[in-house]
Protein backbone atom coordinates (compact mmCIF):
# COMPACT_ATOMS: atom_id res chain seq x y z
CA UNK A 1 0.00 0.00 0.00
CA UNK A 2 1.48 3.46 -0.84
CA UNK A 3 1.99 5.90 1.64
CA UNK A 4 -0.38 8.23 0.25
CA UNK A 5 -3.03 5.24 1.09
CA UNK A 6 -3.42 4.95 4.67
CA UNK A 7 -6.14 6.50 6.94
CA UNK A 8 -5.14 9.87 8.42
CA UNK A 9 -5.52 8.48 11.80
CA UNK A 10 -2.19 6.56 11.09
CA UNK A 11 -0.50 8.84 9.83
CA UNK A 12 -0.89 11.80 12.24
CA UNK A 13 0.26 9.96 15.27
CA UNK A 14 3.39 8.42 13.29
CA UNK A 15 4.44 11.69 12.22
CA UNK A 16 3.95 12.86 15.83
CA UNK A 17 6.52 10.29 16.91
CA UNK A 18 9.00 10.92 14.40
CA UNK A 19 9.22 14.21 15.65
CA UNK A 20 9.05 13.69 19.20
CA UNK A 21 12.33 11.30 18.19
CA UNK A 22 14.13 13.12 15.33
CA UNK A 23 13.24 17.29 15.91
CA UNK A 24 14.88 17.90 12.96
CA UNK A 25 15.88 16.41 9.26
CA UNK A 26 19.98 17.05 10.08
CA UNK A 27 19.44 14.36 12.78
CA UNK A 28 17.16 11.85 10.53
CA UNK A 29 19.96 11.86 8.12
CA UNK A 30 22.59 11.14 10.80
CA UNK A 31 20.98 8.39 12.14
CA UNK A 32 20.74 6.94 8.22
CA UNK A 33 24.24 7.20 7.81
CA UNK A 34 24.80 5.74 11.16
CA UNK A 35 22.39 2.90 10.19
CA UNK A 36 23.96 2.27 6.96
CA UNK A 37 26.81 2.12 8.15
CA UNK A 38 26.43 -0.74 10.81
CA UNK A 39 24.40 -2.61 8.51
CA UNK A 40 27.36 -2.68 5.79
CA UNK A 41 29.85 -3.22 8.88
CA UNK A 42 27.88 -6.80 8.93
CA UNK A 43 26.73 -6.98 5.44
CA UNK A 44 28.43 -7.57 2.42
CA UNK A 45 31.97 -7.30 2.30
CA UNK A 46 33.50 -4.35 0.03
CA UNK A 47 34.21 -5.16 -3.71
CA UNK A 48 38.02 -6.98 -4.12
CA UNK A 49 38.00 -5.14 -7.52
CA UNK A 50 38.79 -8.32 -9.01
CA UNK A 51 37.69 -11.48 -9.95
CA UNK A 52 39.90 -13.96 -10.41
CA UNK A 53 37.17 -16.86 -11.01
CA UNK A 54 36.09 -15.14 -13.94
CA UNK A 55 39.97 -15.49 -15.75
CA UNK A 56 39.60 -18.99 -15.13
CA UNK A 57 37.67 -21.55 -17.57
CA UNK A 58 34.93 -23.78 -16.05
CA UNK A 59 36.09 -28.01 -16.98
CA UNK A 60 34.09 -30.83 -16.34
CA UNK A 61 34.54 -32.65 -13.43
CA UNK A 62 35.24 -35.92 -15.95
CA UNK A 63 37.96 -33.92 -17.49
CA UNK A 64 39.64 -33.53 -14.07
CA UNK A 65 38.20 -35.58 -11.45
CA UNK A 66 37.56 -39.22 -10.89
CA UNK A 67 35.70 -40.88 -7.73
CA UNK A 68 38.22 -41.81 -4.91
CA UNK A 69 36.29 -44.05 -2.45
CA UNK A 70 32.27 -43.60 -1.55
CA UNK A 71 31.02 -44.37 -5.30
CA UNK A 72 27.57 -45.15 -4.23
CA UNK A 73 27.55 -42.34 -2.01
CA UNK A 74 28.25 -39.72 -5.44
CA UNK A 75 26.04 -39.11 -8.64
CA UNK A 76 27.14 -36.90 -11.38
CA UNK A 77 24.23 -35.09 -13.09
CA UNK A 78 25.83 -33.37 -16.42
CA UNK A 79 27.90 -30.40 -14.46
CA UNK A 80 26.84 -31.29 -11.17
CA UNK A 81 28.51 -33.71 -8.79
CA UNK A 82 26.22 -34.42 -5.54
CA UNK A 83 28.07 -36.49 -3.23
CA UNK A 84 26.78 -37.86 0.71
CA UNK A 85 27.08 -39.00 4.25
CA UNK A 86 25.06 -41.99 5.22
CA UNK A 87 25.45 -44.48 8.32
CA UNK A 88 27.17 -46.78 5.42
CA UNK A 89 29.93 -44.34 4.00
CA UNK A 90 30.58 -41.09 3.19
CA UNK A 91 32.40 -40.33 -0.03
CA UNK A 92 35.38 -38.40 -2.01
CA UNK A 93 36.83 -37.51 -5.31
CA UNK A 94 39.83 -36.77 -6.66
CA UNK A 95 42.06 -34.88 -9.44
CA UNK A 96 43.57 -36.60 -12.25
CA UNK A 97 46.56 -35.20 -12.10
CA UNK A 98 48.90 -33.66 -9.34
CA UNK A 99 49.96 -29.98 -9.19
CA UNK A 100 52.89 -27.69 -8.39
CA UNK A 101 50.71 -25.10 -8.06
CA UNK A 102 47.64 -23.10 -9.57
CA UNK A 103 43.58 -21.84 -8.98
CA UNK A 104 41.67 -24.49 -7.74
CA UNK A 105 38.33 -22.91 -7.28
CA UNK A 106 34.65 -25.23 -7.20
CA UNK A 107 31.14 -23.98 -6.43
CA UNK A 108 29.36 -25.51 -2.86
CA UNK A 109 25.51 -25.63 -1.64
CA UNK A 110 25.88 -27.48 1.48
CA UNK A 111 23.43 -29.19 3.63
CA UNK A 112 20.73 -27.16 6.14
CA UNK A 113 19.88 -27.96 9.50
CA UNK A 114 21.79 -30.31 11.99
CA UNK A 115 25.19 -31.39 10.29
CA UNK A 116 27.13 -31.61 13.36
CA UNK A 117 30.09 -33.84 13.12
CA UNK A 118 30.16 -33.72 9.12
CA UNK A 119 32.87 -32.25 7.42
CA UNK A 120 32.21 -31.03 3.15
CA UNK A 121 35.42 -30.41 2.31
CA UNK A 122 37.63 -29.06 -0.93
CA UNK A 123 41.47 -28.90 -0.55
CA UNK A 124 44.87 -29.99 -1.68
CA UNK A 125 46.74 -33.31 -0.60
CA UNK A 126 50.08 -35.27 -0.77
CA UNK A 127 48.67 -37.84 1.72
CA UNK A 128 48.64 -40.88 -0.93
CA UNK A 129 52.12 -40.09 -2.22
CA UNK A 130 53.97 -39.16 1.89
CA UNK A 131 51.86 -40.55 3.94
CA UNK A 132 52.78 -39.86 6.84
CA UNK A 133 54.71 -36.98 6.05
CA UNK A 134 52.41 -34.88 4.22
CA UNK A 135 51.03 -31.22 2.84
CA UNK A 136 47.73 -30.19 2.63
CA UNK A 137 46.15 -26.94 1.64
CA UNK A 138 42.26 -27.47 3.25
CA UNK A 139 38.89 -25.68 2.61
CA UNK A 140 36.62 -27.54 5.52
CA UNK A 141 32.77 -26.79 6.40
CA UNK A 142 32.44 -27.40 10.21
CA UNK A 143 29.17 -28.54 10.80
CA UNK A 144 26.96 -27.45 13.08
CA UNK A 145 23.72 -27.50 15.11
CA UNK A 146 21.08 -25.79 13.88
CA UNK A 147 21.20 -22.75 15.93
CA UNK A 148 24.71 -21.93 14.83
CA UNK A 149 26.48 -21.33 11.69
CA UNK A 150 28.46 -23.00 9.59
CA UNK A 151 32.36 -22.38 10.53
CA UNK A 152 34.69 -22.52 7.10
CA UNK A 153 37.62 -23.51 8.32
CA UNK A 154 41.44 -23.04 6.55
CA UNK A 155 43.86 -24.69 7.08
CA UNK A 156 48.13 -25.63 5.98
CA UNK A 157 50.00 -28.37 6.57
CA UNK A 158 53.62 -28.72 6.17
CA UNK A 159 55.82 -31.93 5.68
CA UNK A 160 53.64 -34.05 8.39
CA UNK A 161 52.79 -31.17 10.75
CA UNK A 162 49.02 -33.17 9.93
CA UNK A 163 50.34 -37.06 11.14
CA UNK A 164 51.20 -37.61 14.32
CA UNK A 165 51.51 -34.49 16.52
CA UNK A 166 49.58 -32.53 14.31
CA UNK A 167 50.45 -28.81 14.24
CA UNK A 168 47.19 -27.37 12.35
CA UNK A 169 47.63 -23.49 10.87
CA UNK A 170 43.95 -22.92 10.75
CA UNK A 171 42.08 -19.67 10.41
CA UNK A 172 37.96 -20.10 11.12
CA UNK A 173 35.00 -17.55 9.90
CA UNK A 174 31.97 -17.85 9.71
CA UNK A 175 30.26 -16.45 6.46
CA UNK A 176 28.11 -13.22 5.40
CA UNK A 177 25.29 -15.65 4.12
CA UNK A 178 23.63 -18.42 4.35
CA UNK A 179 25.87 -21.35 2.55
CA UNK A 180 22.94 -23.68 2.56
CA UNK A 181 20.53 -21.32 0.50
CA UNK A 182 22.30 -21.57 -2.92
CA UNK A 183 26.04 -22.19 -4.54
CA UNK A 184 28.74 -19.75 -3.55
CA UNK A 185 32.62 -20.25 -5.41
CA UNK A 186 35.43 -21.23 -2.84
CA UNK A 187 38.89 -21.11 -4.39
CA UNK A 188 42.84 -22.08 -2.95
CA UNK A 189 45.25 -20.12 -5.20
CA UNK A 190 48.41 -21.70 -4.64
CA UNK A 191 51.65 -20.00 -6.05
CA UNK A 192 55.08 -20.59 -5.52
CA UNK A 193 55.22 -16.59 -2.96
CA UNK A 194 51.74 -17.71 -1.17
CA UNK A 195 48.32 -19.35 -0.51
CA UNK A 196 45.27 -17.14 -1.12
CA UNK A 197 41.53 -18.11 0.16
CA UNK A 198 38.69 -16.88 -1.52
CA UNK A 199 35.12 -16.81 -1.03
CA UNK A 200 33.16 -15.58 -4.10
CA UNK A 201 36.39 -13.84 -5.62
CA UNK A 202 36.78 -12.23 -1.99
CA UNK A 203 40.02 -13.14 -0.61
CA UNK A 204 39.26 -14.11 3.10
CA UNK A 205 43.16 -15.18 4.28
CA UNK A 206 46.51 -14.81 2.85
CA UNK A 207 49.29 -17.56 4.00
CA UNK A 208 52.58 -15.98 2.58
CA UNK A 209 55.57 -18.20 2.02
CA UNK A 210 58.00 -16.81 4.70
CA UNK A 211 60.42 -19.80 4.44
CA UNK A 212 60.89 -23.15 2.71
CA UNK A 213 60.00 -25.03 5.75
CA UNK A 214 56.67 -23.36 6.60
CA UNK A 215 55.47 -23.82 3.07
CA UNK A 216 54.36 -26.21 1.10
CA UNK A 217 56.95 -26.76 -2.14
CA UNK A 218 55.71 -30.49 -3.26
CA UNK A 219 53.29 -31.26 -5.64
CA UNK A 220 49.64 -31.96 -4.45
CA UNK A 221 46.30 -33.51 -5.72
CA UNK A 222 42.89 -31.99 -5.50
CA UNK A 223 40.32 -33.60 -3.46
CA UNK A 224 36.30 -32.90 -1.99
CA UNK A 225 34.86 -34.77 0.26
CA UNK A 226 31.97 -35.83 3.07
CA UNK A 227 33.14 -37.80 5.94
CA UNK A 228 32.09 -38.28 9.90
CA UNK A 229 34.72 -36.23 11.98
CA UNK A 230 32.39 -36.56 15.27
CA UNK A 231 35.66 -36.57 17.19
CA UNK A 232 36.05 -32.63 16.40
CA UNK A 233 34.59 -30.82 14.16
CA UNK A 234 31.51 -29.68 15.74
CA UNK A 235 32.73 -27.80 19.10
CA UNK A 236 35.85 -29.80 19.70
CA UNK A 237 33.52 -32.91 19.53
CA UNK A 238 30.62 -32.11 21.61
CA UNK A 239 28.20 -32.60 19.26
CA UNK A 240 28.59 -35.78 17.12
CA UNK A 241 26.67 -36.56 13.76
CA UNK A 242 23.19 -38.00 14.06
CA UNK A 243 22.38 -40.41 11.62
CA UNK A 244 18.54 -39.89 12.34
CA UNK A 245 18.99 -36.70 9.85
CA UNK A 246 21.18 -38.64 7.10
CA UNK A 247 21.76 -38.39 4.16
CA UNK A 248 23.97 -35.46 4.52
CA UNK A 249 24.63 -33.68 1.15
CA UNK A 250 27.15 -31.83 -0.41
CA UNK A 251 26.62 -30.27 -3.99
CA UNK A 252 29.54 -29.31 -6.03
CA UNK A 253 29.48 -27.35 -9.55
CA UNK A 254 31.64 -25.25 -11.26
CA UNK A 255 34.63 -26.70 -11.74
CA UNK A 256 37.95 -24.14 -12.10
CA UNK A 257 40.81 -25.65 -12.04
CA UNK A 258 44.41 -23.71 -13.96
CA UNK A 259 47.50 -25.53 -12.59
CA UNK A 260 50.76 -26.36 -13.26
CA UNK A 261 50.84 -29.93 -13.27
CA UNK A 262 54.24 -32.17 -11.68
CA UNK A 263 55.75 -32.17 -14.89
CA UNK A 264 55.19 -29.31 -16.46
CA UNK A 265 58.31 -27.00 -17.64
CA UNK A 266 59.77 -24.96 -14.71
CA UNK A 267 58.54 -21.80 -16.57
CA UNK A 268 54.52 -22.68 -16.15
CA UNK A 269 53.33 -19.85 -13.82
CA UNK A 270 50.07 -20.23 -11.93
CA UNK A 271 47.14 -17.60 -12.93
CA UNK A 272 47.36 -13.94 -10.90
CA UNK A 273 44.95 -13.18 -8.23
CA UNK A 274 45.41 -9.80 -8.68
CA UNK A 275 45.66 -7.16 -11.28
CA UNK A 276 49.10 -7.65 -11.21
CA UNK A 277 50.51 -10.15 -12.80
CA UNK A 278 52.99 -10.70 -10.42
CA UNK A 279 50.44 -11.99 -8.14
CA UNK A 280 49.66 -10.70 -4.34
CA UNK A 281 46.60 -8.77 -3.73
CA UNK A 282 45.77 -5.45 -4.53
CA UNK A 283 45.14 -2.49 -2.05
CA UNK A 284 41.08 -3.12 -2.88
CA UNK A 285 41.20 -6.98 -2.41
CA UNK A 286 43.47 -6.31 0.98
CA UNK A 287 40.60 -3.85 1.95
CA UNK A 288 38.40 -6.67 1.45
CA UNK A 289 39.98 -9.03 2.92
CA UNK A 290 40.30 -6.90 6.14
CA UNK A 291 37.13 -6.32 6.48
CA UNK A 292 35.95 -10.48 6.30
CA UNK A 293 38.95 -11.23 8.79
CA UNK A 294 37.48 -7.86 11.26
CA UNK A 295 33.82 -8.81 11.12
CA UNK A 296 33.58 -12.89 10.64
CA UNK A 297 36.74 -14.45 11.35
CA UNK A 298 36.38 -16.55 14.57
CA UNK A 299 39.46 -18.20 15.64
CA UNK A 300 43.37 -17.50 14.25
CA UNK A 301 46.07 -19.93 15.45
CA UNK A 302 48.50 -17.33 15.75
CA UNK A 303 46.40 -15.50 18.83
CA UNK A 304 45.77 -18.59 20.31
CA UNK A 305 46.84 -18.55 23.57
CA UNK A 306 46.94 -22.17 24.09
CA UNK A 307 49.30 -23.07 20.88
CA UNK A 308 52.78 -23.40 21.55
CA UNK A 309 54.08 -20.31 18.82
CA UNK A 310 57.91 -22.10 18.32
CA UNK A 311 56.13 -24.95 16.68
CA UNK A 312 54.51 -21.93 13.69
CA UNK A 313 57.76 -19.36 13.58
CA UNK A 314 55.57 -17.88 10.68
CA UNK A 315 52.85 -16.30 13.11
Amino acid sequence: MHASHFPLSIVRPFKQIIHLFIPNMATFFLLLFMFNSLANAMGNPPSPGYNPSSRVDTIAFNQAYKNLWGPQNQRLDQSSLTIWLDKSSGSGFKSIESYKSGYFGTDVKLHPGYTAGVITSFYLSNNEDHPGNHDEVDIEFLGRTPDKPYTLQTNVYIRGSGDGHIIGREEQFHLWFDPTEDFHHYAMLWTPKEIIFLVDDVPIRRYARKSDTTFPLRPMYVYGSIWDASSWATENGRYKVNYGYQPFVGRYTNFKLNGCAADSQQSCQPPSGSPATTGGLSHQQVAAMQWVQRNYKVYDYCSDPKRDHTQTPEC
